[in-house]
């Protein structure tokens, strides 16, 4: 079974068409204050289990595809989806990497069926920082840590930079796996999104002039949602629902999961995006005029950009993204 690193994940993830995320629940029962996608414990969930093993199918059957990341919401909510998700895409050959709060560690042993599903993973994304702490103790971090590394599998600590956290997470890590607890995890440091809950805690940053974003990080980040919703990148707003129709499309069945992938992993405008960024696009004619407004994020830019494209193919961006290329 592979076993893969965090710097293997992001070498995979930097790599065009060879991953995708399925978000496989909008629903958490821990409710952080910092949520970037407003979770909660009555949230949607899979209802419709024909069109999510369709979903499952299509990803299964992406030729280039070598690693599927799985979020939501809180994956392990969904036993009968995630088993069937990590189980189908598995034996298709794919990486699976989870992204978990660790809730489901209330005792020291996990139920049969998590450990089936962690045995299958190629990596876990563990998160902690004081928002999880609130939300379920500290126990089930040291709890989820201990039964993850039991199955020799990586840990990737995410844990917000600010304040004491990762010296609390630190801490944490060593008392549940000892001091060379680095042989098990590593910890990652990340920020705060000012997406769902999480708009009430983190403001938008400083405001840059269009001609100064660079290339996009998450443009090649596609993302499939258990009802059919696939969006060209991990926005959370956009896997919300928000943003401009030309960032996402609702697909039926394994084939249209596929095509829409494939469509946005070939859109010469969207492999732009992620290579000289939409700062540099600023000096085509029809958008010009962003070239010196000010955006707050690249993902304000975006979706600027993407209301004004018109149909078809463009030539122009053809020639350019073969350049770059």
């Amino acid at each position: 079974m592979t076993r893969l690193t965090h710097q293997d994940i992001l070498g995979i993830r930097r790599t065009r068409g060879a991953s995708v995320l399925l978000f496989v629940t909008d629903r958490c029962p821990v409710g952080c204050a910092h949520c970037s996608v407003d979770s909660r414990p009555d949230s949607p969930r899979i209802t419709d289990f024909r069109l999510f093993e369709g979903i499952v199918e299509g990803i299964a059957g992406l030729p280039d595809t070598t690693m599927v990341g799985i979020s939501g919401g809180e994956p392990f909510v969904e036993r009968r989806g995630l088993g069937l998700a990590v189980r189908g895409l598995t034996e298709a050959g794919k990486d699976v990497v989870i992204y978990t709060s660790g809730f489901w560690a209330r005792t020291a042993q996990a139920p049969p069926w998590i450990d089936e599903v962690l045995e299958r993973c190629a990596a876990i994304y563990l998160s902690t920082d004081a928002h999880h702490v609130a939300g379920q103790g500290p126990e089930r971090f040291g709890n989820a840590a201990r039964v993850i590394a039991g199955h020799g599998i990586p840990i990737v600590v995410q844990a917000i930079d600010e304040g004491d956290t990762l010296e609390r997470a630190r801490e944490a890590l060593a008392a549940a796996l000892g001091p060379r607890w680095e042989r098990h995890a590593e910890l990652v440091p990340t920020h705060g999104v000012a997406h769902g809950r999480g708009a009430r805690l983190y403001g938008p940053g400083g405001r840059l002039a269009g001609r100064e974003f660079g290339p996009c990080d998450i443009v090649d980040a596609t993302v499939i949602r258990y009802d059919g919703r696939v969006t060209v990148c991990c926005n959370e707003s956009v896997i919300m629902g928000a943003g401009p129709p030309g960032l996402s499309r609702n697909c039926a069945d394994a084939a249209e999961v596929r095509q829409a992938v494939e469509d946005f992993r070939a859109d010469d405008f969207f492999r732009l995006l992620g290579s000289v960024g939409p700062g540099a696009l600023t000096s085509l004619p029809e958008y010009q005029d962003l070239a010196d407004r000010r955006f707050s994020s690249i993902c304000g830019l975006c979706w600027e950009m993407t209301k004004r494209r018109a149909p078809g193919r463009d030539p122009r961006l053809a020639a350019l993204a073969a350049l770059t290329s």
